[in-house]
């Protein structure tokens, strides 16, 4: 959660409360990494596995530990992962504004969809959100 909080911009509101986190890990195909960086937690992620797909939940690297390759090696480990559970694709939905895009476009996902004015901000203000998938 100290990553979570560190990491999700409050502007934007996307960080998941304690019991979002917990109630998704309940469900039984929801699954998780944590990245350490001498015994500190650096980062992680969290993924939701469906029928020959899954979905990148949240993934983060609290930036103390920014533009190190956390957050790519996070990546492709959920795509193995996702892999051996037998996902065929790997989907992911952010704010078109994420900085994050260069990572995935670069880790071969492709954008599928766009909802227009998804996301509302804790101010009010509206962002269109992007899909992508990536093939396994």
């Amino acid at each position: 959660m100290a990553v979570m909080q560190a990491a999700f911009d409050p502007a934007y509101g996307e960080a998941w409360s304690r019991r979002q986190v917990e109630d998704a890990l309940l469900i039984g195909n929801c699954y998780y990494q944590i990245a350490e960086v001498l015994g500190e937690p650096a980062g992680f992620s969290l993924s939701r596995h469906g029928f020959e797909e899954e979905e990148l939940l949240l993934i983060a690297v609290s930036p103390d530990f920014r533009r190190r390759r956390i957050g790519e090696k996070l990546l492709v480990q959920c795509k193995a992962d996702a892999r051996a559970r037998g996902a065929r694709q790997l989907l992911l939905e952010m704010r078109s504004d994420n900085p994050a895009i260069h990572l995935y476009r670069r880790n071969g996902f492709v954008q599928i969809g766009l909802r227009k004015d998804y996301y509302r901000t804790p101010s009010g203000y509206r962002l269109d959100a992007i899909t992508f998938a990536c093939q396994l």
